[in-house]
């Protein structure tokens, strides 16, 4: 599983800053007014050669008796139970704050492994500047300037020294050949209920108010002689409705069963219609690059006539995985819930399929001949040859002259081919393109 690394510290000591730092990318809202940050940022990192998720708080000052200060203050906490390893950040150009003094009083509670940073060290060699901060009582500092980008390389070197011993970091194994399913969507859109039905027990609190279940719930059902773990998640609402503290736990518990399954399994309430958290929700299995079957529920409340109508309106809100099967059903009534099943084990099969290199780039072959990668810039590439360098989830790498001259529009065109030749249902197929190494003034594709 992808250890988890929370961000925390009192307002406006750079937290957002070190966390788009940290990412590779500006994803957190940065801002010179204190407490801009109010609801958690998650994000995928790579840091010292470890796969992490990042997660942002908002600033931590329990003193304050405003109801959204402690409101973020119940997030922090949450974001802190959660958390693998915990990045406190501290303002290296100011002496330490009562927020601070609380903040790392807190950490001591948590027995989680804590990495103290002093921000804002702009300057190489002025390492001195961190002294006042010492008064707090800690036992060693990593000098930063996160705006700059100073010292991050020592603080991921820090983390990664302080993350759980190294496990599967992409998803479920292949050593347990049993699928794994997440069963995820919105707060009412019926996730209990399907999972009752498939366990034939009342595992899940089935309720008409939303938010009902909190964690997680792993159940092994049997259906037409296979065996599958569902894993039950609690609805996952758009980030302004999320109450947070225990709800916000509920969300990152889902994304954690989501990185842990083979298959994610979205179910969507069509008597709401798929809605733009639904398309979220979606984009999350798919950047984790899960296999992904879509359940459309309650269809047993639209009126047959309709039906058509609403499957078209939900396709076209989800242009971007089309290759993702998209199945009605009723939880309610059982109706569709086998063929949704049939689906969710073909997905688990074709995840963890493999394609021989010869028999793919025989196929390619004729593909590129017909129709090569467009000239771009003044540049014709070309693509040489194919591999398939991983399965579960498969990744294909492709050796080309010129690889960033290859357009968006061509690289769809090799996935749409590989989906046409060898299936790959239900499944993110990702192509990397790399330039081929060249010998002696001229080049030769790997393995010849």
């Amino acid at each position: 599983m992808i250890p988890i690394v929370a961000v925390v510290g009192r307002p406006n000591v750079g937290k957002s800053t070190l966390f788009n730092r940290l990412a590779g990318k500006s994803l957190a809202i940065v801002d010179d007014m204190p407490g801009v940050t109010r609801d958690r940022h998650y994000a995928p990192a790579h840091l010292h050669g470890r796969n992490v998720t990042l997660v942002d708080t908002g600033g931590f000052d329990p003193a304050s008796d405003d109801p959204m200060q402690l409101g973020i203050a119940r997030h922090v906490v949450a974001a802190i139970d959660e958390a693998d390893v915990i990045v406190c950040v501290l303002d290296a150009l100011v002496p330490p704050a009562q927020a601070d003094v609380d903040a790392v009083r807190l950490l001591r509670k948590s027995s989680k492994p804590v990495i103290y940073v002093a921000n804002k060290v702009d300057r190489p060699g002025r390492a001195d500047i961190v002294s006042d901060l010492y008064a707090l009582g800690l036992p060693d500092l990593v000098p930063v300037s996160a705006a700059h980008g100073l010292g991050t390389a020592e603080l991921a070197a820090a983390v990664a020294a302080q993350l759980p011993q190294r496990a599967d970091e992409t998803g479920a194994s292949d050593d347990d050949q049993t699928p794994r399913i997440a069963l995820l969507g919105r707060p009412n859109a019926g996730k209990s209920s399907l999972f009752n039905r498939l366990t034939g027990s009342e595992r899940s609190l089935v309720d008409d108010r939303p938010g009902t279940t909190r964690d997680p719930v792993d159940s092994r059902l049997t259906f037409e002689g296979e065996e599958f773990l569902i894993v039950d998640t609690a609805g996952i609402r758009r980030r302004s409705r999320v109450e947070r503290g225990i709800e916000l736990v509920s969300v990152l518990r889902a994304i954690r069963a989501v990185e842990r399954a083979n298959v994610a399994l979205l179910l969507c309430d069509v008597s709401e219609g798929v809605s733009e958290q639904d398309a979220r929700l979606l984009g999350l299995c798919m950047e984790r690059r899960r296999a992904i079957v879509i359940g459309l529920n309650k269809m047993d409340l639209v009126p047959r006539g309709e039906r058509r109508a609403v499957l078209e309106r939900a396709r076209d809100a989800l242009p971007f995985a089309r290759w993702a099967p998209l199945l009605p059903l009723s939880a309610k009534t059982g109706t569709g819930v086998r063929e949704l099943v049939r689906a969710v084990s073909t997905a688990a099969g074709e995840i963890r399929k493999r394609v021989p290199t010869g028999e793919l780039n025989r196929f390619f072959r004729t593909v590129i001949d017909r129709q090569p990668p467009p000239t771009y810039r003044g540049r014709a590439p070309r693509i040489y040859f194919m591999t398939q360098a991983e399965a579960s989830p498969p990744l294909f790498v492709a050796w080309a002259s010129h690889p960033e001259s290859i357009r968006p529009s061509y690289q769809r065109f090799v996935e749409n081919q590989i989906r046409k030749a060898f299936g790959f249902t239900s499944v993110p197929v990702v192509v990397q393109y790399r330039e081929r190494e060249r010998t002696k003034g001229r080049q030769r594709p790997p393995g010849r």
